[in-house]
């Protein structure tokens, strides 16, 4: 008995530990900022995906050619369809049977900064559940940006430990640096187009 309510306070701790810092990074974004926080793969740069502001600090914190779009993360699939002006059914099917993180590159995006629409109207889009991220996307109710933490050019960083600190030094707001990753490394890719073919571009 002892020995599980001193596991269940670590437990109870480490969510209001992360209700807090979800809180942040929310004020954060809403005032236009950029968050490094866990994703449900690696580590990554966040911010709303409907600012084009906060979308082009991104850009210039990786020196990432602007012809580069950038991910985007939802919490629920329906939303899917506030982003992308026609959604193939075959997406669905993609989602509910993949056994890990999924990226789904749409085509003819709407209602998104156009940083992170790629030059023939595509957007790449994960949906994400897990936690901490998962009640961050629901407490926001935006979609976000979701950017490996790395310059362009460089490896991305697969632990909080391997990311730069010129990097750190440049975001508005650090989530818990001794969160750890469950996965580590980034999602599987897959090219949607309209007529329901798609190619994987990363397996």
């Amino acid at each position: 008995m002892g020995f599980f309510w001193i596991k269940q306070c670590f437990v109870n701790t480490l969510i209001a530990l992360n209700r807090q810092e979800i809180n942040s990074c929310i004020n954060t974004i809403r005032k236009g900022g950029v968050i490094l926080f866990p994703t449900d793969t690696i580590w990554g740069l966040g911010c709303d995906a409907t600012n084009q502001d906060a979308v082009e600090k991104i850009f210039k914190i990786k020196n990432r050619d602007k012809t580069k779009p950038l991910v985007i993360l939802l919490n629920d699939e329906n939303k899917i369809f506030d982003y992308v002006k026609e959604v193939p059914e075959v997406a669905f099917d993609l989602i509910d049977y993949s056994d890990k993180p999924l990226t789904i590159i749409y085509p003819n995006a709407k209602n998104l900064a156009k940083g992170v629409i790629a030059e023939d109207g595509s957007v790449a889009i994960r949906i994400c559940k897990n936690e901490p991220c998962g009640s961050l996307l629901y407490n926001l109710r935006k979609p976000l940006v979701a950017t490996s933490v790395n310059f362009s050019g460089e490896k991305a960083s697969l632990q909080f430990n391997d990311i730069s600190e010129d990097i750190i030094n440049k975001v508005d707001f650090v989530f818990n640096k001794e969160f750890q990753n469950t996965i580590t490394k980034p999602s599987q890719i897959i090219k949607l187009n309209a007529d329901g073919s798609f190619v994987i571009i990363r397996s």
